[in-house]
């Protein structure tokens, strides 16, 4: 399982392709999971429109990597406090085996907040492999 934020595709790409690489090398399947608030939102006027792009997205990493990539859209009334307890659940609804996420450079802020990713690494039981 790969969560993903679409708003920030261009950061996330590169875990999605690792995650993609992974499940072909190793004959796993993937699902991409965005977690959204209620819409309307930055990308999409509905949620069924954020499931399209999702879904659109999960088919260009997968054709790159040559399997198929499922797509999950998780919708919460607050993303930036539940996040982490979605992506969890989801992990475990899924049965996920691997949570494959992206994370940003830690900063002087990490001292403070930890990153969705580190926070999930070490306050969790997901297998997690973090892609910087």
């Amino acid at each position: 399982m790969t969560p993903v934020d679409l708003v920030h595709k261009e950061k996330i790409i590169r875990s999605a392709e690792i995650a993609a690489d992974l499940a072909s090398h190793y004959g796993a399947s993937l699902v991409l999971v965005g977690v959204i608030g209620g819409p309307p939102g930055a990308l999409a006027y509905d949620t069924s429109e954020y499931d399209r792009q999702l879904a659109t997205f999960a088919a260009e990493v997968g054709a790159k990597a040559g399997i198929e990539v499922q797509s999950q859209t998780i919708v919460s009334p607050d993303p930036a406090a539940e996040l982490d307890s979605r992506i969890a659940e989801a992990a475990k609804e899924l049965e996920a085996d691997l949570v494959v996420m992206a994370s940003h450079k830690p900063g002087l802020l990490e001292y403070i907040l930890p990153s969705h990713a580190g926070r999930l690494a070490a306050h969790s039981a997901l297998s997690m492999f973090v892609v910087r």
